[in-house]
């Protein structure tokens, strides 16, 4: 997630597709440098480079096939975008889970080169390049590294707090390094002529609303994923396997429902998308907190709360980001995706943490009383995402007025 912001600026500058396919050599090298890591510390290192890919194909993936398309379909196409990125989280979790049962862990990783080989052909065939002439060729040579180096502290304090204590010198240390250095990126991108981050993209109100927006829900979505799995496996005893394909339903409608909710965002009103899937969302740890027991239901208790985070999926994640792009100029297409991205990154790292330290401090009175805990946690931050959107997020009137011509 640290190199999201530079990724995204460098895309707008130098060519879209061009650092989106830099992204997916780096990720497929990173993917075979892990399923070959002959031990732990190798294998960490190759995830850094895995997670460097990521960040640089990332902003790219969607601000490339933008320019492809008149604004009056942007919505359809970021719809369709989101599903097919709910369809790979359907079939993620299954495949890997076959690929250990069959195989043994290494595969995981070593599936993803020919995938990313299919990538490199198909991609120059049906993609044309694009930047855009007006975004600025320079770089802020003291905001580019802190601001990446801000970011990354801030995911590392958060993520590693658990481990270290949440109160330790270790965690405030490293947690305050990058606050002080992303203040230093926010003071640089105030008055310097080629900012990394783009403070003119937070005066868009369709913008800085979809971006705390999508931060709640990714906040709480992530733990949600996390926990359900662990409910299946830990309390329930299913395998790795079964887990797998236990999970496959709410991705798998969030993917099917997800190009047909983009093409009538317009209509509809990207306000009332994210209010209603991220209230539908919220209901996914309710009805757990409610139905869930150690001895299983998946088809009584499960089934209907990943059908009702599949919802909140297709309605909330790419319509957060159509409606984010919505008014943003297009040589800031990568550069606001970026963004968003980086927001998105922080509300996962943020979500584990809080889950898990919440689950932690409440396993001592049972496992039940730990997942409602960490349910109801859940539960508020999807609800406080849906009342945030209905406050701040433009009626569907005021997002057409603030389109750019």
């Amino acid at each position: 997630g640290a190199f999201l912001l530079i990724s995204g600026r460098l895309a707008d500058q130098k060519g879209r597709r061009k650092l989106f396919l830099i992204g997916v050599a780096v990720f497929m090298v990173g993917s075979l440098l892990s399923g070959v890591a002959p031990s732990p510390g190798f294998l960490i290192a190759a995830r850094v480079l895995q997670g460097v890919g990521a960040s640089i194909l990332s902003p790219a993936s969607l601000s490339m096939i933008l320019p492809e398309f008149p604004p009056d379909r942007h919505s359809t196409v970021i719809g369709i975008w989101g599903a097919s990125a709910a369809l790979g989280a359907a079939i993620g979790p299954t495949m890997g889970a076959i690929l250990i049962d069959a195989f043994n862990w290494r595969w995981v990783f070593f599936v993803n080169v020919p995938v990313g080989l299919v990538i490199f052909v198909l991609t120059p065939r049906f993609v044309h390049e694009s930047s855009d002439p007006d975004a600025e060729a320079g770089f802020d040579s003291l905001g580019v590294p802190a601001g990446t180096l801000g970011v990354a502290l801030l995911l590392v304090a958060v993520v590693q707090g658990g481990e270290w204590g949440y109160g330790s010198p270790s965690t405030l240390a490293t947690a305050l390094v990058g606050l002080l250095l992303v203040l230093v990126l926010i003071r640089r991108s105030a008055t310097h002529p080629y900012p990394l981050l783009d403070l003119n993209l937070f005066r868009i109100r369709a913008f800085w609303s979809a971006a705390v927006g999508q931060t709640l829900f990714s906040t709480a979505f992530i733990a949600t994923v996390l926990f359900n799995t662990l409910l299946l496996q830990e309390l329930w005893g299913w395998s790795v396997l079964a887990a797998g394909f236990g999970v496959v339903p709410g991705p798998a409608l969030a993917a099917l429902l997800g190009g047909p909710i983009g093409s009538v965002a317009d209509r509809v009103g990207h306000r009332t998308l994210v209010v209603i899937g991220s209230a539908s969302a919220a209901c996914c740890p309710l009805w757990l907190i409610i139905r869930a027991n150690g001895e299983g239901g998946y088809f009584s208790t499960l089934l209907p709360a990943h059908l009702m985070l599949g919802i909140g999926v297709a309605c909330s994640f790419a319509t957060f980001s159509s409606m984010g792009m919505k008014n943003v100029p297009p040589q800031r297409f990568a550069t606001a995706s970026a963004t968003l991205r980086t927001g998105s990154s922080m509300g996962f790292a943020a979500g584990v943490a809080i889950a898990v330290a919440i689950f932690t401090s409440q396993a001592s009175k049972g496992p039940l009383v730990a997942f409602d805990r960490t349910w109801l946690f859940m539960a508020l931050t999807f609800a406080s995402g849906a009342i945030f959107c209905a406050l701040a997020c433009p009626s569907k009137k005021e997002l057409i007025q603030g389109s750019p011509s």
